[in-house]
């Protein structure tokens, strides 16, 4: 039996495990930027296997070192542990036990994937040809995030290339999806105010109606990416608040509308803010109005490098097989693994896990979701091969 098989098999035993402690997660969420008992168990439980670990790195973060028997390079491997502001509405045994938070997004198995596969490559450290850095990351659900901070504290310090995965509810179990290059795209948000003229609703032409302006403003914008950004450059723009007045009759002094703009190139994402600038001027000044802009740029777009990528699909056809590994279009949901890919060569892969037999058909985000708890083996295993494969190359 080769070193990877055993590997494989030690995974396929621990299952029962990892169920256990993303179910333990799953009941005890805790919010981003409020993580104190997750990287307390985390850390507890790398300590227990003779791992390396350090504690408050970026503020919440846990990093473990592995020591490979034998000189070689130094792979990094990121899960990230933080939860949702969203009741859990499932009917299971695990249901979240924190009113009003939920692990809505698979981060709990996530770090329990991670931990078995720390486990293992503990277990198997004499054999391998270099090192290993585990990364469990807070607080990757609200901006600014814990990646960033974490690097800033020297998570990669040494490491020369780092992967990482999301369980996805979007697509099938058995499946690894993939993709080079372009993945996920950088998340900004905006929150914009008009400050017009209040005034009696029976005497418009006494003020300045910023909310009929703001309606302007929100009509215009739908015209950005439809006509002003090329069709070949994918990009969103979405206003997803709007909020002016409180009586029928009375026009409300101001308006105020916020959302959130998805790109990939950085040059799209400063035409979209100059093109939206523009508008605002356009209309409120055209108006006798005036404006507050305030555009938040979230998470750089997850942008996979070439050579990494390819490894993790080749890595995940040793696992499930050629025809269950699928080229991904890249997605406009957002992921600060980002910022780990702007400093080091790497990739982020996900792996199916939507089951509808076993409820896992909600998307991410939903109060109902869930997730086939079997594609933990397939992420650790990913994980592990990809990890072997990089070392010995």
């Amino acid at each position: 039996m080769s070193t990877t098989e055993t590997l494989f098999n030690q995974i396929d035993s621990l299952y029962e495990e990892m169920v256990t402690i993303r179910r333990h997660f799953h009941e005890n969420p805790e919010l981003s930027f409020e993580e104190v008992e997750t990287p307390k168990f985390i850390a507890n439980y790398l300590t227990e296997l003779g791992i390396e670990v350090e504690t408050g790195v970026g503020g919440r973060g846990v990093i473990g070192r592995i020591y490979g028997g034998h000189p070689g390079k130094t792979v990094a491997l990121r899960a990230d542990f933080d939860a949702l502001a969203i009741q859990d509405e499932k009917d299971v045994p695990y249901r979240s036990k924190a009113a009003g938070k939920m692990h809505a997004c698979g981060h709990d198995g996530h770090t329990a994937t991670l931990l078995a596969v720390a486990k293992v490559l503990q277990e198997h450290r004499a054999d391998l040809k270099g090192n290993v850095v585990l990364i469990h990351q807070f607080a990757e659900e609200l901006a600014p995030g814990g990646a960033k901070p974490m690097i800033e504290a020297g998570c990669l310090e040494g490491v020369d290339a780092v992967f990482g995965t999301h369980l996805w509810s979007m697509t099938p179990y058995g499946t690894i999806g993939w993709a080079p290059g372009p993945s996920m795209a950088a998340a900004d948000r905006f929150a914009i105010k008009i400050n017009g003229r209040g005034g009696h609703g029976a005497s418009p032409h006494e003020t300045i109606d910023s909310l009929y302006l703001a309606t302007q403003v929100v009509s215009q914008f739908q015209s950005i990416v439809s006509r002003r950004i090329d069709p070949l450059q994918p990009a969103v723009l979405t206003v997803a608040t709007f909020k002016s007045g409180s009586a029928f009759n009375v026009i409300p002094d101001s308006a105020e509308i916020g959302g959130t703009v998805r790109t990939f190139d950085t040059e799209v994402q400063d035409q979209i803010i100059e093109e939206m600038d523009r508008i605002l001027k356009g209309v409120c000044e055209g108006s006798g109005a005036t404006y507050e802009f305030d555009f938040i740029k979230g998470y750089p777009a997850v942008i996979n490098h070439e050579k990494e990528a390819h490894l993790v699909a080749a890595a995940a056809r040793k696992v499930v097989g050629n025809e269950q590994v699928v080229q991904l279009p890249p997605i406009m949901g957002g992921e600060d693994f980002s910022y780990f890919l702007l400093e080091r060569p790497g990739a982020f892969f996900f792996t199916g896990a939507g089951n509808p037999e076993v409820g896992a058909k909600y998307p991410h985000h939903h109060p109902k979701f869930d997730f086939d708890e079997r594609a933990m083996k397939d992420a650790a295993k990913v994980l592990i091969q990809v990890t072997l494969d990089y070392l010995e190359a």
